[in-house]
C-alpha cells in the first residue's frame, strides 16, 4: 500500500491557479484555471446581479482556491494491475486524477491505497468499449472529523463475497473508513450509481459535524454540498436571515435532504417542518433531530405536490430545488398561497431568474453569491424574498 500522499496538482504560481493535467489536456473540468480567482468571483457575481434584481447584495463568500472539495467521484480505467482513478477521455481510457488539487489532503490520500486495495484484491475495472470488468467508480466522502464514506460502484455483486474478505486490509489501510458500501450499476450507461446499495460495515452513515453547531447523518445516497466551508456558509446565511425576521414562526424546507436547513433554522419558537422525496434522508433528518432536540420534522414526499396538496401555508418557505430549479407549479405556489418569506438558494441563477419572474409578488430583498465551485463557472446564490 502506498504511503505518502500524492502532492496536489494545483498549485498557484504568480497569483494563477495552475494544473499539470489542465496543462496537458488531460482534465480540462476547471474551465477557469487560467483566471485569477478575484476575477473569477467578479464575473460571477456580475453574472448573478443581471440576472437576480435585487437592492441590497452583500459581499461574496469566496472560500478556499484548492483542497475544499469532499467528496470525490473517480470513473475507474486502466487494468487490474494499475488502476486509474478520475475520468475517461475521448478514447474511453483512465486518465489519473489522485492527485486532483480540489481534493482535501484526506481524499488524496485514501485514493491512493484504495486504488491499491483494489488493485491486490483483483477488482477488475470496467471497460466501457468491451463492456467487461466490474468495478466502475470510487466514490469517496470526507467529513469535518476527517472519516470517510467509501462506495464502490460495480457492475455486479460477482465479486461481492472478494470484497467482503479483502475488507479488513483496506480498513487497516485506510482507518479512516467509517462506511463501505456496493452500490450495484448494472445498466450499460452514462450513470453514476445504481438503485441497489450493499452495505459492508457496521456503521451505514457518515456525522457531517459542521461548524455551525449540527451534525448531519449523510447516508450512502444522501446529497451534501461537495464544498463543506460553503455550505456552512449557506446555512449561516439563512440563520441570519430568518433570525431578522421576528414574525415567522411556521418554516417549510422544501428539497429538504438530510435537514441542513431545516435543522439549522429550528428552535428560537419556530415549528419548521422539511419535505423530501428520500425516505432514507428524511429518516436521516428525523435522527438528527432527535439528536438535538430540535422542533422539526421531516415528510418523504415530493415538494411541489406537498405544496400543492397541504391546506396550510407557513410563515416563510426555504427551496434549494436542482438546477433546472423549482418550475412552474411550485413557483405558482409560492406566488398565489400568500406566503410572506422564501430563501431561496440556488445553484443556477438562470432557472432561478425564470422561477422569481413567476413569482412577482415576492421581492428580493437581499442576495448573496457564494462560490461553491472554484475555477468553474458555476456557483451558488441565495436571494430573501418578502411579499
Amino acid at each position: 500500500m502506498a504511503d505518502a500522499t500524492p502532492a496536489p496538482s494545483l498549485t498557484v504560481v504568480d497569483g494563477l491557479p495552475r494544473c499539470h493535467h489542465f496543462d496537458a489536456f488531460r482534465c480540462r473540468s476547471c474551465t477557469l484555471l487560467g483566471t485569477p480567482r478575484a476575477q473569477q468571483l467578479a464575473d460571477k457575481e456580475a453574472h448573478a446581479r443581471a440576472l437576480v434584481d435585487s437592492p441590497v447584495w452583500l459581499p461574496p463568500v469566496a472560500g478556499a482556491d484548492a483542497g475544499f472539495r469532499n467528496k470525490a467521484k473517480m470513473a475507474v480505467g486502466g487494468t487490474v494491475d494499475a488502476p486509474t482513478l478520475g475520468i475517461l477521455d475521448r478514447d474511453l481510457a483512465g486518465i489519473d486524477l489522485r492527485d486532483c488539487g480540489l481534493h482535501s489532503e484526506g481524499l488524496r490520500a485514501a485514493l491512493d491505497r484504495i486504488a491499491s486495495w483494489a488493485s491486490d484484491a483483483g477488482l477488475t475495472p470496467y471497460d466501457v468499449a468491451t463492456r467487461a470488468g466490474e468495478l466502475k467508480h470510487v466514490l469517496l466522502t470526507e467529513s469535518r472529523d476527517a472519516e470517510l464514506m467509501l462506495r464502490l460502484v460495480m457492475r455486479s455483486t460477482a465479486l461481492e463475497a472478494r470484497v467482503r474478505s479483502r475488507l479488513p486490509v483496506l480498513l487497516e489501510a485506510v482507518p479512516a473508513l467509517r462506511v463501505v458500501t456496493i452500490n450495484v450499476q448494472h445498466e450499460h450507461k452514462a450513470v453514476l450509481e445504481g438503485e441497489r446499495e450493499i452495505v459492508l460495515t457496521e456503521a451505514s452513515t457518515l456525522p457531517m459535524r459542521l461548524t455551525t453547531g449540527v451534525a448531519l447523518r449523510l447516508g450512502p445516497r444522501s446529497f451534501f454540498q461537495t464544498n463543506t466551508a460553503i455550505a456552512e456558509a449557506l446555512y449561516d446565511q439563512a440563520r441570519s436571515w430568518v433570525g431578522a425576521l421576528p414574525d415567522v414562526r411556521t418554516i417549510w424546507d422544501l428539497y429538504c435532504g438530510v435537514g441542513g436547513f431545516a435543522l439549522h433554522l429550528a428552535g428560537e419558537g419556530r415549528e419548521v417542518l422539511g419535505v423530501e422525496v428520500s425516505v432514507d434522508a428524511t429518516a436521516a433528518a428525523t435522527a438528527t433531530a432527535t439528536e438535538l432536540g430540535a422542533d422539526a420534522r421531516f415528510v418523504a414526499a415530493d415538494a411541489t405536490a406537498y405544496a400543492l396538496a397541504s391546506p396550510d401555508v407557513p410563515d416563510l418557505v426555504v427551496v434549494n430545488p436542482p438546477r433546472r430549479g423549482t418550475g412552474p407549479e411550485l413557483a405558482g405556489w409560492l406566488e398565489d398561497s400568500g406566503v410572506g418569506h422564501v430563501v431561496y438558494s440556488s445553484c443556477n441563477a438562470e432557472s432561478l431568474a425564470r422561477d422569481l419572474a413567476l413569482m412577482p409578488s415576492l421581492r428580493p430583498v437581499e442576495a448573496r453569491v457564494l462560490d461553491m465551485f472554484p475555477h468553474t463557472t458555476h456557483y451558488e446564490v441565495m436571494v430573501l424574498l418578502s411579499r
